[in-house]
């Protein structure tokens, strides 16, 4: 098929990018509409495959669409500064940092209850439960605590079930 003319499914298999987000993403204003054949089928253009290619780059990499119509925006201006781009990369690349520090937080959390289940009840009834006590449990101002911030997990006593803190 020549590359000024290709259908959706052609596209989507040389971008690795679904149907229905190609669709997406021309109803969002991040690709532009479809040239449309005499028998209302939609054809692209190799300018086209380009910029699909680079919004799904952007996706593949995690930048959300607002990132993305602004990036796509400054690949299609060619005379920007490429400082632009970067300090978007570097705001990224930021917010990455802080999602993996959340995520090492939340691993941290999720081994502490399984450590807590393993001394303290595993083999019980999940009304003995030490995670089902840690999740349920209010920190000291009475609020719900946070899925990262785990007081220290719930001891059990021999036989009973025992308050936070309690040994």
């Amino acid at each position: 098929m020549n590359a000024d003319r290709l259908t959706i499914g052609a596209l989507a298999a040389q971008t690795s990018c679904n149907i229905p987000t190609i669709r997406y993403y021309e109803e969002i204003g991040l690709l532009p509409p479809a040239q449309r054949a005499a028998n209302g089928h939609r054809y692209y253009r190799a300018e086209d495959l380009k910029r699909l290619t680079f919004i799904k780059r952007c996706r593949d990499f995690g930048f959300p669409i607002e990132q993305v119509r602004e990036l796509a925006h400054l690949f299609e201006d060619g005379d920007r500064a490429c400082v632009d781009v970067r300090d978007m990369a570097q705001r990224h690349l930021d917010a990455v940092r802080v999602k993996l520090d959340e995520m090492r937080e939340l691993e941290s959390s999720l081994m502490a209850f399984v450590s807590s289940c393993d001394a303290a009840c595993i083999g019980g009834l999940t009304r003995n439960c030490a995670i089902i006590e840690d999740l349920s449990a209010l920190d000291l101002d009475g609020k719900a605590g946070s899925c990262c911030a785990p007081a220290e997990p719930a001891k059990r006593k021999p036989g009973g079930s025992a308050k936070r803190g309690e040994v």
